[in-house]
């Protein structure tokens, strides 16, 4: 099989193509060869020694693939949600995912409906479940609720708009001016362009937030305390501002990690502020492998009553990951970024 391999901390040109034993499954699992596997923020903090969950280099990452089952275990074919050969699939993997064939648990796979093409479905693992999360589970989103929305044209933004459409709750993003017509058309009531303005004090002068999604982190978690209003919540899932370039930098890590407001998320502070800060990493979920594959369930139902609007912004062959990770260097992305076998 193929896998596209980090052997080194670095710039995307680090990253390796290279050939590896296809893998066999083990009892209760099954083999996807792979149609599309997803590119997350992750993976590029991974490839930058930037990521503390990732293996130890070299190593394959990628945490979602859609696919069709090729192969299949002792007793993965029986019981509640039973897999055949040729089923369509969409998965998440405890990275490797950037291989044309991986191994997962049978409860961790989830029927592709008929109509859904597998390139749309790649979108749906990592940044379905982490919208999911944040919105259904922690966030309890309810109609008329306030949310603000960071990296709006991202997939995960992308994706959040529509369950937040869904609620009928309203809207309010962050993304680079290009992106705003665009992101309005979808149903943005509210954009700042994060490039040329403080979103900060663009919208103090507004109503606070109920909810706030941010996976920068660093000072723009601070700003968001101070947006949202009694009973709001802030979810930070991310720390993208310590990867604002290709290459890492330690003295950014360092100054990001004092801009965290230790002070203000502490129990006592929150209480008096009437405020809440929750954290979302669905790499932390892999003992809720039940769960997960019931909220997989639930996002593909979506798709098809038409509330999810899987969006791909573009796809890479393997041969050319490098290129797909500086396309979301450099935040050219509009959706979804995808590699191919």
């Amino acid at each position: 099989m193929q896998q596209v391999w980090i052997p080194r901390i670095g710039g995307p040109e680090v990253l390796e193509l290279r050939e590896a034993p296809t893998p066999e499954p083990g009892p209760g699992e099954v083999r996807v060869a792979v149609h599309a596997a997803g590119v997350n923020f992750a993976d590029l903090m991974a490839r930058m020694g930037l990521y503390p969950d990732a293996p130890p280099l070299p190593t394959v990452v990628g945490y979602e693939v859609s696919g069709v089952i090729d192969a299949i275990g002792p007793g993965a074919d029986v019981g509640a949600r039973p897999r055949r050969l040729g089923d369509r699939v969409i998965g998440m993997c405890r990275f490797g995912g950037y291989s044309s064939h991986v191994v997962l648990p049978a409860q961790q796979v989830a029927l592709v409906p008929e109509g859904f093409d597998l390139l749309e479905a790649a979108t749906i693992p990592v940044t379905g479940l982490t919208c999911w999360m944040m919105l259904e589970v922690m966030g309890r989103v309810r109609a008329g609720d306030r949310v603000l929305v960071h990296s709006a044209g991202g997939g995960v933004g992308l994706m959040a708009l529509d369950l937040l459409r869904h609620r009928g709750a309203i809207a309010v993003g962050t993304a680079s001016a290009a992106k705003h017509d665009e992101l309005r058309a979808l149903g943005y009531s509210q954009l700042v362009d994060y490039r040329t303005e403080d979103y900060a004090k663009v919208l103090a002068d507004g109503p606070g937030f109920d909810l706030i999604l941010d996976p920068i982190g660093g000072e723009s978690w601070a700003k968001g305390l101070g947006l949202l209003r009694s009973g709001g919540r802030l979810i930070c899932y991310g720390m993208s501002a310590n990867a604002t370039g290709s290459s890492r930098s330690i003295f950014q890590v360092l100054g990001n990690m004092a801009a965290v407001p230790w002070l203000k998320i502490n129990p006592i502070a929150l209480m008096n502020d009437n405020k809440g800060v929750m954290g979302v990493n669905m790499g932390h979920m892999w003992h809720e492998g039940e769960r997960i594959g019931v909220w997989l369930h639930e996002l593909l139902s979506l798709w098809q009553q038409g509330v999810l609007r899987p969006r791909v912004a573009a796809t890479f062959p393997f041969a050319e990951a490098a290129k797909a990770h500086q396309f979301m260097h450099d935040r050219q992305n509009f959706g979804k970024v995808l590699l191919i076998p």
